[in-house]
């Protein structure tokens, strides 16, 4: 019964030497415990996720499922390291983040009701800011900063579209939306800046251990994903996916709406008021 035994070999078992080259600054067992406590949070907010998504129609699961996925890929990350100038490089978190946040900021886009040309410009933003983040962190030279400062400029771009072109859009489909985008937006927004400031002061300057890193960057994990994923379906609970556009036909339901053939909706409303029998021209 040995292998009952409470203990976190995860340290000793993944060692410093990566690659045939050993490196002296490395994540501890207490920064590992923590992982792993963040780890068990994610998977208990993932089966809530499932529990609550469950009480809603299968049409109005866009956000749960979503948010789920977003969830999943988090606790599916491992603490894969390299090694960078002397000192470990988490590389897997770059991984997670090229899947999940896209996700997270698709869910803030979409609730307010803002065109897919600019959910999707806005989520290739977010890739050059995670895979600029990953290049400058393997980056030895001072160049890395010029990587840092291109995902910065990516992130401002991003909050360009998140708090006015958002914000303005949301204004438009109701009281109760715009705040629950706002409050999703300004806490998005808040932990978002400070991804940068993370990274500038561990695998940028080096100036924070590995362990605090790990604390740093799972506490802004913890914001990001599940109370997001907590804040954000609470605000739209009672909300109708169709009044943003995303209302979806289940397979056993009946289309409710019939958009004109060509015209103008004049023409779409004299279309549906014939006869079903009519037929087009003199009779």
């Amino acid at each position: 019964m040995d292998w009952l035994e409470k203990r976190n070999d995860a340290v000793r078992v993944n060692g410093n030497t990566k690659n045939g080259k050993h490196v002296d600054i490395t994540i501890t067992t207490r920064g590992s415990d923590f992982y792993f406590a963040i780890c068990a949070v994610m998977g208990f907010v993932a089966l809530s996720i499932i529990v609550a998504s469950a009480t809603k129609p299968r049409a109005d699961r866009t956000f749960s499922t979503s948010l789920l996925l977003l969830i999943l890929l988090l606790v599916l990350r491992t603490d894969a390291k390299v090694a960078g100038s002397n000192c470990e490089i988490s590389y897997a978190r770059y991984i997670d983040w090229f899947f999940t946040t896209p996700l997270l900021l698709m869910d803030l886009l979409l609730t307010a009701g803002l065109p897919w040309p600019t959910i999707l410009w806005t989520i290739f933003l977010d890739e050059v800011m995670i895979v600029t983040g990953l290049v400058g962190a393997l980056v030895r030279t001072r160049y890395k900063w010029g990587f840092w400062a291109f995902g910065t400029v990516a992130m401002f771009g991003i909050f360009w579209n998140l708090a006015i072109g958002g914000r303005r859009q949301a204004k438009h489909l109701g009281n109760d939306i715009y705040r629950t985008n706002t409050l999703c937006g300004c806490l998005a927004l808040l932990i978002r800046l400070s991804y940068p400031i993370c990274w500038g002061v561990s695998e940028g300057a080096n100036v924070i251990p590995p362990d605090s890193e790990a604390v740093f960057c799972g506490v802004l994990d913890f914001l990001a994903k599940p109370v997001f994923s907590i804040v954000l379906p609470a605000g739209h609970w009672n909300i109708n996916p169709g009044r943003m556009g995303l209302k979806l036909r289940d397979y056993n339901e009946e289309p409710s709406y019939f958009g004109p053939k060509n015209g103008t909706e004049a023409e779409a409303a004299k279309e549906n008021a014939r006869p079903d029998n009519a037929i087009d021209g003199p009779v």
